[in-house]
């Protein structure tokens, strides 16, 4: 993954106890400003490599959902997956985790592969249009909630 945005954050918690706490994709509305829940899908209920769950956003009155496929699990050190609308990836996110003597640096990754002519749909569906941005801010407040809520 080449990440277009990255953000780390050290939290004083074991490197088990935030990777448990990312991982558990049913607390993902804790953290994520735009993501409000997630939930396995169908035949998946745990974290593993290629499991799929569904993370139901929203923005202002803007409301959606996107599959996400896990692509990469390491115990307590990195989560990452692709996010797909219409089988089709349009952006990577993750965490690595690394240990520290105080706790654990956690890092957050996202990558955006939408192309040029997805831009204005993505926009109307999420009204969000500097995705970037919206992004950055999202995910520094991200590390911030995960933070206060395992230290």
């Amino acid at each position: 993954m080449t990440p277009d945005l990255e953000v780390s954050r050290d939290i004083a918690a074991s490197p088990e106890t935030v990777f448990a706490a990312l991982t558990d994709i049913t607390r993902m509305g804790e953290w994520s400003p735009e993501t409000v829940r997630a939930e396995w899908n169908e035949g998946f209920s745990a974290p593993a490599v290629d499991a799929v769950f569904t993370g139901h956003n929203r923005n202002g009155d803007k409301e959606w959902s996107i599959e996400a496929k896990i692509v990469e699990l390491v115990d307590n050190e990195r989560f990452f997956f692709d996010c797909m609308s219409s089988g089709y990836v349009f952006s990577k996110w993750g965490y690595s985790i690394e240990p520290t003597n105080t706790g654990c640096r956690v890092t957050e990754y996202s990558q955006d592969l939408r192309p040029e002519t997805a831009l204005e749909r993505s926009a109307q569906v999420s009204g969000v249009v500097d995705r970037a941005s919206h992004n950055l801010a999202g995910m520094e407040a991200t590390l911030e909630r995960l933070a206060a809520a395992v230290e």
